[in-house]
């Protein structure tokens, strides 16, 4: 019978359970334990006060399996028509003593997607040929619904099944909206590396800055006729660092399984994965892409009043591994609830200082066209790339491929050293 674990999830569960957390058994403790609640094990018909027992009276489908380090609790988990549907849904909280199930979220997930299951089991199912069938299909299934162990469609019905059995020349696919008519022209694949970065900085030796990149690859196909397959490869510099948290769009027809592995939650090592990675595809019509290190422009800002003015400093530099290709690059500081700017007297070592039309935001255009906004073309934080020579396009025509790579800024802030920081921003950050 078909099994998914979740190593990212196990870690979150460890966590967030403290003292109380027990790991996940083996596969066979673990349905051994599972039938023997289930009262399905021959010879464990006999009463147990601990299953049995009047105070252990179960209607809601959701056991404790005795392990060696503790009970295993929540499992959720019910028979149809000889086949067994269980999952262990994450509780983010100890779970000494047990809350109650209203408050877990994973609990209705879980059920869910286990009932989801029974529905794709249940339909058009008339042999035991079929069902062999379906059996073979479900970790597919789960790929695509739960690709990282949180539900992401539990609807798992024949439109998943063509996702994954994808054959190009078999069905049309449908164009987006915005294609009224198939493509007619030269053929032309375009790959783009898409970095964004998240940082926080407070100039403050009690808190500590932080920072975040993550990105994405899209692929587009210009070709006439039916989707080619196409294999796109990303590589990293010798001393770059793998790539963690993928996610991959269905069109991706194979992946090697350490791809997915690599979690930001885990310590690296010289035997993590780094690549070069390979995403075989059959591109949609329109883009796809899939989810992939020092911040980029270092700041130092203070605010601070003097009698009926404000006076402020602000310092920026740029690290010294990214490149000066930027697009644009401007510092924004925001003056709220102080009345509109009457005055101004400024010098800049570079650029120019305007005044917004509200006339309450300073706009310091550093670069051509309080937080930062800024595109750097041709370069990336990861040092990942990808070669126009490595990717594979197999049609009937020879296309021009065309990559291209930039950072852009997201959520950059610089908080005032001299005045209190809002810490909401570093939990939701991270």
């Amino acid at each position: 019978m078909p099994w998914k674990h979740y190593p990212t999830v196990e870690k979150r569960a460890k966590f967030f359970n403290g003292p109380s957390y027990v790991p996940i058994p083996e596969d066979g403790p673990f349905l051994k334990a599972l039938l023997f609640e289930l009262r399905l094990t021959d010879g464990d018909q006999h009463f147990v006060e601990r299953r049995d027992g009047c105070s252990q009276i179960n209607k809601t489908s959701v056991y404790a399996l005795q392990a060696e380090e503790g009970d295993l609790w929540p499992v959720v988990a019910f028979q149809k028509s000889g086949l067994i549907y269980v999952a262990l849904p994450l509780v983010e909280q100890s779970i000494s003593p047990h809350p109650p199930l209203f408050n877990i979220n994973g609990i209705s997930q879980a059920f869910d997607l286990l009932s989801g299951l029974l529905a794709f089991m249940s339909s058009g199912q008339k042999s035991e040929a079929e069902r062999s069938i379906k059996i073979s299909q479900l970790p597919g299934l789960l790929m695509q619904a739960c690709p990282l162990g949180t539900p992401l469609d539990t609807n798992l019905n024949s439109s998943l099944l063509e996702t994954i059995n994808a054959a190009p020349s078999s069905h049309p696919q449908k164009p987006p909206a915005w294609r009224t008519s198939t493509y007619k022209g030269k053929p032309h694949v375009n790959v783009c590396i898409t970095e964004k970065v998240k940082s926080v900085q407070y100039d403050k030796r009690d808190v500590a800055d932080m920072w975040q990149v993550y990105g994405t690859v899209t692929c587009k196909c210009d070709i006439e006729g039916t989707a080619p397959n196409v294999t796109v490869s990303l590589n990293l510099p010798a001393n770059g660092s793998p790539l963690q948290d993928i996610l991959v769009h269905p069109c991706v027809t194979s992946l090697d399984s350490a791809v997915l592995t690599s979690s930001s939650v885990d310590i690296i090592d010289d035997s993590a994965f780094s690549g070069p990675y390979k995403f075989p595809l059959i591109p949609p019509p329109d883009l796809w892409g899939f989810h992939v290190p020092v911040p980029p422009i270092l700041g130092f800002y203070q605010l601070k009043e003097e009698e009926s003015q404000w006076r402020f400093t602000i310092h920026l530099k740029l690290h010294e591994s990214v490149k000066n290709a930027f697009e644009y690059c401007e510092a924004r500081v925001p003056f709220f609830n102080r009345g509109p700017i009457t005055h101004l007297e400024y010098k800049v070592s570079y650029g120019q200082l305007e005044v917004s039309k509200e006339k309450s935001l300073l706009v310091w255009i550093i670069a051509k066209n309080y937080s930062l906004y800024f595109r750097i073309l041709d370069f990336t934080l990861t040092g990942c790339y990808t070669d126009q020579h490595s990717i594979q396009v197999f049609s009937s025509g020879k296309p021009k491929i065309s990559t291209a790579r930039e950072v852009l800024a997201s959520d950059y802030y610089i908080w005032n050293s001299k005045a209190p920081a809002p810490v909401v921003y570093r939990t939701l950050l991270f």
